[in-house]
């Protein structure tokens, strides 16, 4: 048994702290959590003067298979399935590298994230958890069409989700709008599917366990990925094709069904400020602010992998992004529950991580500093375990630059 012991330790519920407490692991999972010495001296003690322990950071949107460099259509051309597992298991490196111990990846051609996902819990790789979603569902050129996920009916619709739940997907994706990054593809104002089809995605989900969510810009695909029964909303950035127009009977309708959304905030919105202008990022993050406020459950999630304008967002710049939450206005204590628990939840993991409790899985991290006075500190991991296995990576650098 292993014994961590901290100034603080932060269970994830949001204000609920230990001082002076202590963690008790006994291989993959946590078995105690309390005060300095309530485990007793029977097992490793591993003392962290001046730091907190708290739950693994959860990264609800990755995509390990993008980078910046070569626009995704043309990789699916060029790139073997072999050379692009390699990058995406180093992307995943990067990520736990940052403290994330869990992610759900929205994406990935060839069934990649399941290899790489298995690959991590067989030790053979160094990443977080994976909960993967396989190829998007999309149309026929539709957004991330090159994923291999299309599908223009209904028939076609329930072939491709029964497909991706055949091969092992934890969820589903479905493209209820259209997006930016694919050439030729509809725009993100536009919905790509109706209620109905987008239900027939949570039905084939629903046999299996499993959840869904669905990528919707525009104010009619938002409309029906709630109409429909989907886990988790991402985006949800109420998109026009005159930019951004929040709608608070739209966002009340969000927080009335208990949907999660997902507004993938992230580490390069100062930089995309400065290039695309104040005004459209600030409309944008004002609608996060007022999303919140309606009482909608947002999680966190960094969309990583996605490159705009020349801007990359960086898979080991997770907290850049809770700090964009705090610089909107949001508390300490809730981006560390909308990091953890509620992003738990919403993947559909929280029975098995997401806060600091017996029973849980031992994903940890501990950080110099205290993150509820400071979300900055939580740059500093000095310790990162993932089922409790230490994965630590700071410091650690390749020549393959982070995406």
């Amino acid at each position: 048994m292993r014994i961590l012991r901290a100034a603080k330790v932060l269970t994830g519920r949001q204000g609920e702290v230990i001082p002076d407490g202590e963690v008790a692991v006994d291989g993959a999972t946590i078995v105690h959590v309390g005060p300095r010495g309530s485990s007793g001296e029977d097992g490793d003690v591993l003392d962290l003067p001046g730091c907190t322990v708290l739950p693994g950071l959860i990264d609800a949107h990755v995509h390990l298979g993008f980078d910046d460099k070569v626009d995704p259509v043309t990789r699916r051309s060029q790139e073997s399935d072999h050379h692009l597992l390699l990058r995406m298991a180093e992307n995943a490196r990067k990520l736990v590298s940052a403290g994330v111990t869990t992610a759900r990846d929205l994406g990935a051609r060839g069934f990649l994230d399941l290899a790489l996902r298995d690959a991590i819990e067989e030790g053979l790789a160094v990443g977080p958890h994976l909960i993967a979603a396989t190829r998007p569902i999309t149309l026929t050129g539709g957004h991330c069409w090159y994923m291999g996920g299309e599908a223009d009916d209904l028939p076609a619709i329930r072939r491709v989700a029964r497909e991706n739940l055949r091969a092992g997907a934890d969820c589903l994706k479905i493209m209820a709008s259209g997006g930016q990054m694919t050439p030729g593809a509809p725009p993100s104002w536009s919905r790509q599917y109706s209620t109905e089809q987008i239900r027939a995605v949570v039905e084939e989900a629903a046999v299996r366990g499993k959840g869904v969510a669905a990528h919707a810009h525009a104010h009619a695909a938002i409309r029906s990925a709630v109409e429909a029964g989907v886990t988790t909303i991402e985006h949800c950035s109420f998109l026009t094709a005159a930019g951004h127009r929040y709608d608070a009977e739209l966002a009340e309708l969000v927080a009335a069904s208990g949907t999660y959304v997902c507004p993938t905030v992230h580490g390069v919105f100062w930089r995309l400020r400065d290039t695309f202008g104040a005004e459209m990022l600030d409309t944008w993050l004002h609608g996060v602010v007022a999303m919140r406020d309606a009482g909608v459950r947002l999680i966190a999630g960094t969309d990583s992998g996605f490159a705009a304008a020349g801007v990359a967002n960086r898979t080991d710049g997770y907290v850049a992004g809770l700090e964009v939450f705090a610089h909107a206005g949001f508390g300490n204590a809730e981006i560390i529950e909308m990091a953890t628990v509620r992003a738990a939840d919403a993947c559909g993991a929280g029975a098995v991580t997401g806060s600091v409790e017996a029973g849980k899985r031992a994903d940890l991290i501990a950080v110099r500093g205290d993150p509820l006075q400071r979300v900055s500190d939580l740059r500093d991991p000095v310790l990162v375990l993932v089922s409790g296995r230490a994965v630590t990576q700071a410091g650690v650098d390749t020549v393959t630059p982070s995406v």
